[in-house]
């Protein structure tokens, strides 16, 4: 399994991350996105209402690289941010069962090469090479 029981935790709690990926050119780009852990898979599930049209979907059948960020901030006084960076490979898919009646039959899924996380736990800031 990819993910800790803390991360998995912590992942389940929240509802939007941010995905970067490669466009053709070379730009990067950034996007907010819904998400869902996949326990059966041990992925990340980005889903969304007509994803296939999206430059993000174009840029994961083009380069399949990417990031994803899930942060948030645990609380303001003191301060205490907290969050897990994904980095790994996608897969733009199509006709799949969607997960959650707010995603529509297409989806990117990401398979995890390092997360790194913060906050999550007592633990500093740590990161890993995982296997996929």
């Amino acid at each position: 399994m990819s993910f800790t029981d803390v991360e998995i935790e912590y992942l389940t709690t929240q509802r939007l991350g941010r995905l970067a990926s490669v466009a053709p050119s070379g730009a990067p780009q950034n996007n907010p996105v819904a998400f869902t852990y996949n326990p059966d898979t041990g992925t990340i599930d980005i889903g969304g209402h007509n994803l296939t049209a999206s430059r993000k979907f174009r840029n994961i059948k083009a380069d399949p690289r990417v990031a994803f960020v899930v942060d948030d901030l645990a609380s303001t006084n003191p301060w205490k941010a907290r969050g897990v960076e994904i980095r790994g490979h996608a897969e733009a898919l199509v006709d799949v069962e969607p997960p959650h009646p707010y995603f529509g039959s297409a989806m990117i899924r990401i398979r995890p090469r390092r997360i790194i996380t913060w906050g999550i736990d007592d633990a500093p800031m740590t990161g890993r090479d995982v296997e996929s």
